[in-house]
């Protein structure tokens, strides 16, 4: 046992090496993992455990531990392979060399990934040993992590943050080795005050982790290479609608691209959503309408966890050419009454879409540029998608008109319907899609807000609620708190504000969270009326043209309530979905008219869940702050003689002479006595009523002896005064508080 803890002992800065080298390849796995499988990142995990466990436990020839390692390694791959159901063993195998090949084949590719993980961590652990080699291997990984940033959708300045404090306290332990190298008997001494060590390697730490967390947020004001790249090239992202390219963002109001450059704008991309973006007034289209509406373009319904990736519209589900002035078939929603209504749209500029616009859903494209034929036209009934073009070179319509027939919405009627009536027998899997990662906590979530409805409508209603009121909208949401590589959860959790492409992601996954059907829907806000001339408006002249620009780009949702239908549901805070609603009385129905866009709410950020344990952050900047108000109490008990007359020496301006010091103290222990009932008259001298209190306290008198001496020494005496005087003030005038603390 001895020659097995002295093997660890002489390999302590080995085994340190490989801690932090180990916490810098976690921040790896935490970049990989979401392209990974989940049975990959738990083999690599554990493999890189299992690797620096017998490095550090086993302190034995460094042959036998790359076997015991590698051996652990495929026991590691095999023992997962087979939880997780990934490999069967084949029943009629019976003998292990029957059994072998499927075994190797079960657990390729995991033990590559098991095997080079390891390699790496030994590897590195070999060649970086040195100062140099550490800054430089540091630099290495931080600069992948600043590109991996910038150049893709990924936020990693966790990852550069752990990374960065491995990195000191890797280079802390190199100093202590050099140390121990160069002063063996430095070293030596300072293996008897181990906790010394510790105590200031802590309190260094601390300083650094408590101050990096209260460094004000402040936004970047250097735009990322990448963009910068981009934006020399002339390859950034369109500002105007149909933009697509790198557009990371798809709608909002002024839904922009990733970054904060961009600008508002109808994206064909919608599969990485967040970032922020500007807002871009200029016009895109006119709608002439007898109702205000949202002009809906197309649905997604895969949600990936960064955003919606089914954006292939040719794919998504069956398409049939529609043609101009016929009915197109719909999906059926028997106990919803609709409204006709006719839109003419005209572009206002040559931009391409890939679909036509307009009110939920059409049922008919009456013309396209003025003519009752079009070879550009399909139809999607199932996502009420009218899409557009061809295999011909088409133009994109300047003008079309089309009839929608807009849902009457029996609202109370719908309130009272149950899981079962609205949904049993019928197949929704597909708008009920999350991701196999997707957050436990956004699911408790959303369990938490509803927990008082029983009906899906009133689930749907509080969960629109609780989006609208508990997070403050803008577009330039502070990514810097970002950390999940879920955008729901981000928000949720740690953003805590942004734009409709945030609370539309949001109502939809939490809603299926809660087995309610719905599906992302993205188009445009219903614009600004046009002015109309002072004449039109004295002749009673109705305003029905409303104008629409690239800040009206907008997303929401869309939530299934069987036979009544697809319902629009707005979550964004300044938004109403200007819906039609019918009453238990069948009153006539109205839209709703819509709030004033583009406003501020003024509401706090949402807090997390209840249920929402501390995470081992939160936990290390609370360490940190206990070691810092722990070491600032010693340093004042250290200082506290040094302290005693801050405020005298502020008040006049100079320090203390020892004499004042001494008087100082005297009219310290005068007081303190006065409190304990013995006063000092008018008339009398200190000496009279210090010989008066001896007489009353006798076992103080030899206390108020030496304190009367030694005040009078330091008054009257032509004796040099020294800060040990002062001191011997201090020392009798405890010993004094202790002989009369009984008396009362």
């Amino acid at each position: 046992m001895s020659r097995w803890w002295n093997g660890i002992k002489s390999s302590w800065h080995h085994s340190f090496s490989l801690l932090w080298l180990m916490l810098i390849g976690l921040q790896w796995v935490s970049f990989t993992e979401p392209f990974w499988l989940q049975a990959t990142t738990e083999v690599v995990l554990l493999s890189l455990a299992a690797v620096a466990v017998i490095e550090i436990l086993l302190p034995v020839k460094w042959g036998v531990r790359l076997f015991l390692e590698a051996a652990a390694v495929l026991y590691i791959t095999y023992r997962l392979i087979l939880n997780k159901g990934t490999f069967v063993p084949d029943p009629w195998a019976v003998t292990l060399r029957d059994r072998l090949p499927d075994i190797a084949a079960g657990m390729v590719p995991y033990i590559w990934f098991a095997l080079a993980a390891g390699t790496l961590l030994l590897l590195s652990s070999w060649w970086v040993n040195s100062k140099a080699r550490i800054l430089m291997f540091l630099t290495a990984n931080i600069v992948a992590f600043a590109a991996l940033d910038s150049f893709t959708t990924s936020v990693l300045w966790q990852e550069v943050a752990w990374t960065v404090a491995a990195g000191m306290g890797w280079l802390v332990t190199q100093h202590l080795r050099s140390f121990q190298l160069h002063y063996p008997r430095g070293w030596t001494y300072l293996l008897r005050y181990p906790f010394k060590v510790l105590i200031n390697v802590a309190i260094i730490f601390s300083l650094v982790i408590v101050t990096g967390v209260n460094m004000p947020d402040v936004r970047p004001t250097l735009t990322d290479p990448y963009t910068a790249w981009q934006d020399w090239n002339g390859d950034g992202n369109p500002s105007g609608p149909g933009a697509s390219g790198s557009s990371s963002s798809a709608t909002s109001s002024g839904g922009g691209t990733g970054s904060g450059s961009s600008s508002s704008g109808y994206s064909l991309n919608d599969d990485n959503l967040g970032g922020g973006f500007s807002f871009d007034y200029s016009p895109v289209m006119t709608v002439t309408s007898n109702q205000r509406t949202y002009m809906r373009g197309e649905s997604r319904a895969v949600y990936s966890g960064r955003g919606w990736s089914d954006d292939d519209r040719w794919n998504r589900g069956p398409l049939v050419r529609a043609a101009v002035g016929t009915e197109l078939e719909r999906e059926a929603a028997p106990k919803t009454q609709t409204e006709p209504l006719q839109q003419t749209v005209r572009l206002l500029g040559n931009n391409d879409y890939p679909v036509l616009f307009g009110a939920y859903s059409i049922s008919r494209v009456d013309t396209i540029d003025g003519e009752e034929t079009s070879n550009g036209l399909f139809w999607r009934s199932q996502d009420n998608e009218m899409i557009w073009g061809s295999d011909d070179v088409l133009t994109y319509p300047q003008t079309y008109v089309l009839t929608s027939e807009v849902p009457v919405v029996p609202v109370q009627e719908l309130s009272r319907q149950t899981y079962s009536q609205l949904y049993e027998g019928q197949d929704n899997e597909q708008y009920l899609q999350l991701p196999d990662n997707f957050p436990q906590r956004v699911s408790d979530l959303a369990e938490e807000i509803t927990a008082s409805a029983q009906t899906p409508y009133e689930k749907v209603a509080l969960l629109q609620q609780y989006l609208q009121v508990s997070f403050p909208y803008t577009n330039q949401p502070d990514l810097s708190r970002k950390k999940s590589r879920d955008m729901v959860e981000s928000f949720l959790f740690e953003i805590m504000e942004g734009y409709c492409d945030y609370y539309s992601t949001a109502l939809v996954t939490m809603a299926r969270t809660l087995d309610i059907p719905a599906r992302w829907v993205k188009g445009y806000a219903p614009g600004e009326q046009a002015q109309l001339p002072d004449n039109l408006m004295a002749q009673g002249a109705t305003n029905n043209n409303y104008t629409i620009t690239n800040a009206d780009a907008h997303s929401w949702a869309e939530v299934y309530f069987g036979d009544y239908g697809w319902i629009p549901v707005e979550a964004t805070p300044g938004f109403t979905v200007p819906l039609l609603t019918q009453s238990e009385e069948q009153t006539p129905v109205e839209p709703e008219q819509e709030e004033e866009q583009a406003v501020e709410p003024v509401q706090e950020p949402a807090q997390t869940a209840s249920g929402d344990s501390l995470n081992i952050g939160t936990w290390i900047v609370a360490a940190a702050a206990a070691v810092l108000l722990l070491w600032t109490g010693y340093l004042l008990w250290q200082h506290r003689l040094s302290l005693r007359f801050l405020l005298q020496r502020l008040q006049s301006g100079r320090p203390l002479t020892p004499v004042q010091k001494v008087v100082a103290e005297t009219e310290r222990w005068v007081r303190y006595v006065r409190r304990r009932g013995m006063l000092k008259e008018e008339h009398e001298t200190l000496r009279e009523a210090v010989s008066r209190w001896s007489r009353e306290t006798p076992e103080a008198a030899g206390s108020f002896t030496s304190l009367l001496r030694l005040f009078e020494q330091a008054k009257y005496s032509p004796d040099i005064i020294e800060d040990k005087d002062w001191r011997s003030v201090y020392t009798e005038a405890l010993q004094l508080q202790r002989s009369l603390k009984g008396r009362r």
